[in-house]
């Protein structure tokens, strides 16, 4: 089972992943406009897991942690259009999108769980 650390660490690891591959697009408006849309919901996810770790509450870690969610399916969501647009691929940085996608999904599940649990 993956820490908090890991997490963090895979999730800025992506964040990196996607900005190599937005520099390496086509200098093309087909290609940077969802080029940018991507580089921005990566390093989005990144940032909102980041801080999520360090909410105030338990509530504010989930509303985070979902935003998080949110924002890496959006960078798989771009990845899908660009490869299916024939505009770039890159299939490991696809699979690791939706990877994390099913992690940081699963464990917004659990805390959501756990959020409606009485305090004890």
């Amino acid at each position: 089972m993956e820490t908090s650390i890991d997490l963090l660490s895979r999730a800025k690891a992506f964040a990196l992943s996607a900005l190599k591959f937005y520099r390496r697009l086509p200098r093309t408006t087909d290609a940077q406009v969802p080029g940018s849309q991507f580089y921005r919901s990566s390093t989005s996810f990144y940032m909102n897991y980041r801080s999520a770790r360090r909410g105030r509450s338990r509530a504010e870690f989930v509303a985070k942690l979902g935003t998080a969610v949110e924002e890496i399916d959006e960078s798989a969501g771009w990845l899908e259009f660009m490869r299916d647009g024939s505009i770039a691929s890159d299939p490991a940085l696809l699979a690791e999108a939706e990877e994390l996608c099913r992690i940081y999904g699963t464990a917004l599940i659990n805390a959501r769980r756990h959020l409606k649990r009485p305090n004890t």
